[in-house]
């Protein structure tokens, strides 16, 4: 167990998600995510949670482990040509993790999505939180429009809101 990850994890709360994404951040977020689907087929979802509960943080659950839980409860992976993707931060580590759904990531793999949590992540170091998820969701939209273009009449099928879990 690492005593310095559990003092952040428990001194994050929902405060530090406002302070670092106020209501006009999420709203260009949202924003963002719906020009983005308007170019590709395939729906796009960010969550950021401040910090992970007592019991798996304890355990050592990392931010992968937890992303994948959320890609689940947020029914990512519920699309129709399966190219659903989620963009999760966990603001106590600082870390980005993209969890997409069999029809895109048999496309692009496993390094893809890491280089651009990685860029994410070199954004946030620097403070530019806002700007860090507006351009993860652009490259992801970028990929999705290669790999899955727009088509006529192509329903929403997920909300475009930035999830606060």
């Amino acid at each position: 167990m690492n005593l310095k990850r559990v003092i952040r994890h428990l001194s994050s709360g929902q405060a530090t998600v406002r302070r670092v994404f106020p209501a006009s951040a999420m709203g260009t977020i949202e924003a963002a995510t719906g020009v983005a689907e308007a170019r590709h087929d395939g729906q796009i979802r960010f969550a950021v949670e401040a910090a992970l509960e007592l019991s798996p943080l304890l355990s050592g659950q990392t931010a992968r482990q937890r992303a994948i839980e959320v890609f689940a409860q947020l029914r990512v992976w519920d699309t129709e040509h399966n190219n659903g993707v989620l963009i999760y931060l966990l603001l106590a580590d600082r870390k980005v993790e993209i969890v997409a759904d069999r029809g895109i990531h048999a496309r692009l793999g496993q390094s893809v999505w890491e280089r651009i949590c990685r860029n994410m992540e070199a954004e946030f170091r620097a403070g530019r939180f806002e700007s860090g998820v507006l351009a993860g969701i652009q490259e992801v939209g970028d990929h999705l429009s290669l790999h899955f273009p727009a088509r006529v009449g192509k329903p929403n099928e997920m909300p475009d809101a930035p999830v606060i879990l």
